[in-house]
């Protein structure tokens, strides 16, 4: 059985203050995580051998280091399940530019997985297992926009709004513990309410040091800043900014240069995962 075009969409990390550190050296966060139009599609091969595949290649990625193979072999270890899987990612999200696609990928897996081999798990077992793989997947897996606490994995949906963004990918990769390991990253910022952010909206926190240590990065937000409020997501290396249409948001894309790769799209504050899912349902 062949299931197909199961999206992985692309988050925004809308605002991103450290307000704190654990002694095991996480970091203790508040963010909001919104979707954007920007996705991955997986394709899924269900086999009746048992064995864990990947037939699409990762440039720079092994299959042993690949999320989605450690998330369909997490969850065969939970259930028990004897069947396989042959995992076909259709690469649209950047690798490593901040906007979660290996992320993605693997709560999707774990989504689309826990339905076709009819694991039938509820979300929280497949959000602490996402949690095991990486602090953003249980974001994807909840498939809400929402505001995040703690390291990233008390969540709360929210509804921002569904803005046009223009999202520009400087052609690197950031190393996410280089940023959190500098010296003079902020970390004890003042917490904030969900509503001060609606109204007010935040910072991040890793900009600065983002700014510093890639200078692509630098390069990228000073020239978007001649257009409209840019912002890092995450710890990047992708930017965004928001525009009030689709026009506006084209005139400054014309003008991107070319070393730089640009995406037009709408913030979305809940995730197509949950329209496939739905679909497949329906096939039962």
């Amino acid at each position: 059985m062949v299931s197909s075009k199961w999206p992985a969409p692309a988050k925004l990390n809308l605002f991103l203050h450290i307000i704190g550190q654990r002694p095991d050296g996480y970091h203790l966060l508040q963010t909001a995580f919104q979707f954007i139009e920007l996705a991955d599609e997986i394709d899924f091969t269900i086999l009746d051998s048992g064995k864990v595949k990947r037939s699409s290649v990762l440039e720079g990625v092994a299959v042993t280091d690949d999320l989605v193979i450690k998330a369909a072999h997490a969850l065969k270890e939970k259930t028990g399940c004897k069947l396989g899987v042959d995992i076909k990612v259709h690469k649209k999200i950047p690798i490593g530019g901040g906007l979660g696609g290996g992320s993605s990928d693997a709560a999707t897996t774990l989504v689309a997985l826990n339905e076709l081999w009819g694991c039938r798990l509820p979300s929280e077992e497949l959000v602490t297992m996402g949690l095991s793989l990486g602090a953003d997947v249980p974001i994807f897996i909840h498939s809400q926009a929402s505001w995040a606490e703690g390291i990233g994995e008390d969540l709360m949906p929210i509804e921002p709004e569904e803005s046009i963004y223009l999202v520009i990918y400087p052609g690197c990769s950031v190393v996410t513990a280089k940023v959190f390991s500098a010296d003079d990253l902020t970390r004890n910022t003042t917490t904030i309410t969900i509503r001060d952010f609606l109204e007010r909206g935040g910072i991040n926190d890793c900009e600065t040091v983002v700014r510093k240590q890639y200078k692509e990065v630098k390069n990228a937000m000073d020239w978007l800043a001649r257009f409209a409020h840019a912002r890092l997501t995450g710890t990047g290396a992708c930017i965004f900014a928001s525009f009030s249409d689709f026009q506006e948001a084209s005139v400054v894309k014309d003008q991107l240069p070319d070393k730089w790769q640009g995406y037009i799209v709408k913030g979305m504050n809940s995730s197509p995962l949950l329209e496939r899912l739905a679909i497949e349902r329906t096939r039962e």
